[in-house]
């Protein structure tokens, strides 16, 4: 039987104490189940976590269960770097909204991070945020048609965006059938609450503005691109109307 590295270990008890401390308890049976071990793997890593000083108590007997102490981690946040640039991003939307509440602090998070980042990788996520683009809220009309998207297809994107990767989707059109394409996802554009994907489409070869809940479906490829200006994509900004 294979056994777990160290680092897939480590990260496994960082996610725990994580869980820990938001939901506030949790059954040794849970945690296995969201982990993918046995009780027993569990059990030790609670052990070790112990050892390296986490206030974590377990109630005796069948179905018992493990806390955090509640006052335990604040100020502490360990994050992967796929984690830190996807929270570095949220925090630059959030800032281009420019909302009055929840603003005051988000500078300081925000330098904090970078500072976390080596200079290339500073570079990288600087050159990511240039691609999302923050527009005008979308009209009510436009809100009473959104849908939830597939967590799955949601993913895909991301990545493909994130890794300039083509996508093959199917895509659902307002008011047409379904139809397979292939993009090049050159940019994001949040039209509050709804999010749209600038890119290259093959099949019309042309700029194409997709809706994200309206891809049914996501099939990452190898197949990489150079990316576009911006102004490569005004005619399909202001021809698609985002609907």
């Amino acid at each position: 039987m294979l056994r777990a590295s160290t680092p897939d270990r480590i990260r496994r008890m960082e996610l725990i104490a994580a869980q820990l401390k938001e939901t506030g308890f949790a059954t040794m049976a849970d945690l296995a189940e969201a982990h993918g071990v046995s009780r027993r793997t569990i059990a030790r890593d609670l052990n070790l976590m112990r050892d390296q000083g986490l206030p974590i108590d377990a109630d005796r007997g069948r179905g018992g269960g493990v806390r955090l102490d509640r006052h335990w981690g604040v100020g502490r946040l360990n994050l992967s770097y796929a984690e830190a640039v996807d929270l570095l991003i949220s925090l630059a939307v959030a800032e281009q909204m420019n909302s009055p509440i929840f603003l005051s602090q988000l500078a300081t998070v925000r330098r904090q991070l970078v500072a976390s980042f080596s200079a290339d990788k500073r570079f990288q996520v600087d050159q990511i945020k240039a691609r999302i683009l923050i527009g005008q809220s979308a009209s009510t009309a436009v809100q009473q048609t959104i849908v939830e998207g597939q967590r799955r297809v949601m993913q895909d994107l991301h990545q493909a965006f994130l890794s300039r990767k083509v996508l093959r989707i199917t895509y659902q059109a307002e008011g047409g059938a379904p139809t397979e394409r292939h993009i090049a996802p050159h940019y994001l554009l949040l039209n509050y609450p709804v999010w749209y994907v600038l890119a290259w489409d093959h099949l019309r070869e042309a700029p194409r503005t997709f809706r994200y809940d309206r891809i049914l479906a996501a099939e990452p490829t190898a197949e990489t691109f150079r990316l576009l200006d911006k102004a490569q994509f005004r005619s399909a900004l202001e021809q698609d109307h985002f609907i």
